[in-house]
């Protein structure tokens, strides 16, 4: 298996010449990566290169593919090391020649033209392109078949190049060598016909593209490497050169990572569905409790292989940090890849994709509505192991569904998917627990049946800015807007001041709950441990109100209360029958332990304060860019409360950057 890292842009071959002298004929056989590549991205500020001649060697591919020669017109260097820090790459048509004396001086050709690219050393290491003018003053054409000298050694150099080095894998460098066998995967074209490869390759397992899919989908990439660093994609080829998965994260989604990698679900909805675009999301909840993406991929095949490969190609992507609990759909290869890759995850089936095949999978049974009464009030009522077993026996019993293979193998696995088994799991409200909840993915609205590859790079920009909006309309509501409270309960009063907006309102719900719980009396006592059962009235399909009875164990000395029902670890606040307890023991305010950091109005800022160094690896500016993006998040966020806040913002940005130049400015 092939890896390619794709984090910046593509390196082509080396040249050394760096003169302009002539022109010369295009010779029609000259081959090498250099020639086969079209549409050359063009020079842009920001791109970085590994060294000088790969800053050369770039815009001179670009030049000879529009029709222009280049030659280094200034350079800049440290005195007392003789060491190259800056350069101006400019059109060979760039200035005007000195004045000759000769009898009969060659014409001039030059037309002091604007064309160029200024590069600078960063980081005492990499090239990085500064200034950019791509408009001449003459005319360039790539039809013209005429080359000037800077092109010259680098045909030559093609010609007897050595065979291309294995591509790397680090995070911030990229090496795409692409093969004629790989462009026959991925986008169409070929260099050799149908009966020398195209039989002897299983295509069914890589990703299927049409025409055009491929160039969209890496020149989005490419794009979004240059507008952030730190944005990050993967790609899988095998031994031929075919792709067979891809992996991407931007920035935010990194950065979102780090504030909420507790509770993660995999969202394989496009593929149990056969889309055309075969998408896996990696999504997460934000302290609004709003869905937020933590990474995406097209995966080729369902394949315990393919799987492992996107997980380690996301958990490479997140520093190597896994989840606590992991959510995914009841899909057999993709447990076993949870299993190697992730093996110290809590790995739980997601409940609302399993109830929403019933009908698929039971409709045509003979008294389907009463069985579907009973699974539901086996899944969604227990709350003890024993109700659910003699539930569902009872259901299995009843309406002879021994036989059934789906009921067989959802029973076998119901320690990952029923609720029951699973209360000892915080799932950050990622997981239905009630009937009438349900999900919606991420990707909802955006995303049909028909949707391709280039189609959904369009929409996958739109989503997430869409999603960002809310965020931060969220935000300002939170941070700004007063809280309606509905009751003189002191709980409400001093959670309104911490919970973000919507946190708050489902808080409050349980809140007003406890008017519908009563006669809360104690029935044991274990030392400092009170049990207490809390009796509600809760209505049932809708309609009629049923009596029942919820046990909560209340530890008097460190105040920890825990109730049957688990909302709190379902959830992330207490339940109304835990509130209940609380209040019947005087208990005025909820416990520091019961209010989660994650659901605070201030969950970012003061996430970083206690986060603020520990990850910090002094040597490598991988962790010094993602702390730093960390950092600046905040800052944004705050800087576009207000006008007002966004001119000081300004102002200190604007500072911090005259420091950074002036540092530089020194120490040249």
């Amino acid at each position: 298996m092939e890896e390619v890292c794709l984090n910046s842009e593509p390196v082509f071959e080396e040249g050394d010449d760096y003169e302009l002298e002539g022109d010369f004929t295009e010779h029609d056989n000259v081959t090498g990566e250099t020639q086969r590549r079209k549409d050359p991205t063009a020079p842009t500020v920001g791109l970085e290169f590994d060294s000088f001649d790969e800053a050369y060697d770039f815009y001179n591919i670009y030049g000879k593919e529009q029709g222009f020669g280049i030659r280094v017109s200034n350079s800049w260097f440290r005195s007392k090391r003789k060491e190259r820090y800056r350069a101006k790459l400019s059109c060979s048509s760039a200035g005007f020649k000195k004045k000759s004396e000769a009898n009969n001086p060659r014409p001039e050709t030059r037309t002091g033209c604007p064309a160029m690219v200024v590069i600078r050393l960063v980081d005492s290491k990499r090239w990085r392109i500064v200034e950019v003018e791509l408009e001449h003053n003459h005319q360039v054409s790539p039809q013209i078949k005429r080359f000037y000298k800077s092109h010259k050694k680098m045909i030559l150099a093609a010609k007897s190049a050595q065979p291309l080095p294995e591509p790397v894998t680090e995070i911030h460098t990229i090496k795409l060598y692409r093969t004629p066998v790989m462009d026959v995967g991925s986008n169409g074209y070929s260099n050799f016909t149908e009966s020398e490869g195209l039989n002897s390759i299983d295509l069914s397992k890589h990703l299927e593209l049409k025409e055009g899919d491929a160039h969209a989908v890496y020149n989005y990439f490419c794009r979004m490497k240059l507008m952030n660093p730190n944005f990050y994609y993967l790609m899988d080829l095998d031994d031929d050169g075919h792709l067979r998965n891809v992996f991407w994260a931007d920035a935010r989604s990194r950065a979102a990572y780090g504030y909420f990698c507790d509770t993660v679900a995999i969202d394989t909805t496009c593929l149990s569905n056969k889309y055309e675009i075969p998408l896996i999301s990696f999504v997460g909840v934000n302290h609004h409790g709003q869905s937020v993406l933590l990474g995406c991929g097209f995966l080729g095949h369902e394949s315990v292989e393919n799987f492992v490969w996107m997980l380690r190609a996301w958990l490479k992507c997140m520093l190597g940090q896994p989840p606590q609990v992991l959510i995914t759909d009841q899909c057999k290869p993709l447990q076993i890849a949870v299993s190697e890759v992730i093996p110290n995850a809590r790995h739980c089936y997601c409940l609302w994709y399993i109830m929403q095949k019933v009908p698929e999978k039971l409709g045509g049974l003979k008294g389907y509505e009463a069985i579907k009464r009973q699974l539901h009030k086996s899944v969604y009522n227990s709350l003890k192991i024993a109700e659910f077993e003699t539930s569902w026996a009872e259901m299995v019993k009843c309406h002879e569904l021994g036989e059934n293979r789906w009921l067989q193998i959802l029973y076998e696995d119901r320690q990952m998917w029923v609720p029951v088994y699973l209360k000892d799991t915080f799932f950050s409200g990622m997981i239905p627990i009630q009937e009438n909840e349900s999900l919606t993915a991420f990707f909802d609205g955006y995303v049909h049946k028909h949707t391709s590859f280039k189609e959904f790079v369009d929409k996958y920009d739109l989503a997430l800015h869409r999603k960002r909006m809310k965020e931060v309309v969220a935000d300002l509501e939170s941070r700004s807007s007063s809280f309606e409270l509905k009751t003189k309960c002191n709980f409400e009063v001093q959670l309104c001041k911490v919970y973000t907006r919507e946190i708050f309102k489902r808080f409050q719900l349980e809140v007003e709950g406890m008017y519908s719980c009563f006669n809360t009396r104690q029935v044991s006592v274990n030392g400092p441990i009170i049990t207490y059962i809390v009796k509600e009235r809760v209505e049932v399909e809708g309609k009629e109100k049923e009596v029942r009875c919820y046990e909560v164990l209340y530890e008097t000395t460190q105040v920890d209360i825990r109730c049957i029902c688990s909302l709190f670890n379902y959830k992330g606040y207490l339940c109304r029958h835990a509130l209940n307890v609380l209040n019947y023991n005087g208990v005025e305010e909820v416990p520091s332990r019961y209010i989660l950091p994650r659901w605070r109005k201030d969950f970012k800022c003061r996430y970083l304060l206690h986060h603020g160094s520990s990850n910090i690896d002094v040597y490598n500016p991988v962790y010094w860019h993602n702390h730093l993006y960390k950092l600046a998040l905040p800052v944004a966020e705050e800087g576009a409360q207000s006008e007002e806040h966004y001119k000081t913002t300004l102002q200190a940005l604007e500072e911090l950057l005259n420091k950074f130049h002036l540092v530089e400015d020194t120490l040249v």
